[in-house]
């Protein structure tokens, strides 16, 4: 029997995704926790490894059990096995056929960042932060470069063990209002650390230290030194990926809903 399910969880305390050998991995916890209801070893995998301290509102994962049973065991049974900062959200069987990672058409990722002089206190390690005032039209005009298919090697990490640097964003955009700002990303797969090179990239040029037109030539360049340094994983959020109808799974996007009503901003306000 294969499984597929939803999950939500906060990053900070964890190594990433992907299983450690420390046991800190979220993927550690949730095997786990998934083997208590099996009562035996459970191996998953998720439509996307996130890096350590990066968030999920949705994350979709499948595994396989040679067990059966009822749904909602995987749901409430599992949650009562794990840390008040990972619950599952919904658990459906599925055919064979199915895969969280290859049958993903497109993953979703939102960054969250505070523009103040002063750090966050009661969203720390929920957000990003930047202290001097940026200029959210400028970075929400040098986004769409990054749209389409490209080489993304210049927002590629060293340690990156993709195959090809070669992927498919669909949608940079940034919005903004107040003393926050948003960013959304969609690809059809995401390079190590790609999303927060690219973040630390427009934030330089929100900062006034490139021209917006710099986003292209980084692009062009292929050259990750001449880029800007790794912005902060505290707020990414992993907010779902699509599949197709075939499969009949729930919803498997969460959009963010911080309480941060500023968010509200239209794309490319001026502060």
């Amino acid at each position: 029997m294969r499984i597929a399910l939803a999950l939500e969880y906060a990053g900070g305390g964890f190594t990433g995704w992907q299983s450690q050998a420390n046991g800190r991995g979220v993927q550690d916890a949730l095997e786990r926790a998934l083997a208590a209801i099996a009562g035996m070893p459970v191996r998953t995998i998720a439509a996307g490894r996130t890096d350590a301290g990066v968030h999920a509102t949705m994350q979709i994962v499948h595994f396989d059990a040679t067990v059966s049973r009822p749904d909602s065991a995987w749901v409430r049974g599992a949650n009562a096995h794990l840390a008040d900062a990972i619950a599952v959200q919904w658990a459906v069987p599925v055919p064979h056929g199915f895969h969280a990672r290859f049958a993903a058409t497109a993953r979703h990722y939102s960054y969250v960042l505070l523009n103040r002089s002063v750090r966050p206190a009661l969203l720390a390690g929920r957000v990003g932060w930047y202290h001097h005032p940026l200029d959210v039209a400028a970075m929400a005009r040098a986004a769409p470069a990054l749209e389409g298919t490209h080489d993304f090697s210049a927002f590629r990490a060293a340690e990156c063990q993709a195959n090809s640097p070669v992927k498919t964003l669909g949608v940079a955009r940034v919005a903004g209002g107040g003393d926050w700002i948003r960013l959304e990303f969609t690809a059809d797969a995401f390079l190590h650390h790609m999303i927060r090179n690219i973040v630390g990239a427009l934030v330089r040029v929100g900062a006034g230290k490139a021209p917006e037109s710099w986003i292209g030539e980084l692009l062009a360049g292929r050259d990750r030194t001449r880029a800007a340094p790794t912005f902060a994983a505290d707020g990414l959020y992993l907010t779902g990926a699509d599949y197709d109808e075939q499969w009949g799974l729930p919803p498997t996007r969460r959009p963010l809903a911080l309480p941060l009503a500023a968010l509200q901003g239209r794309c490319g306000q001026n502060r």
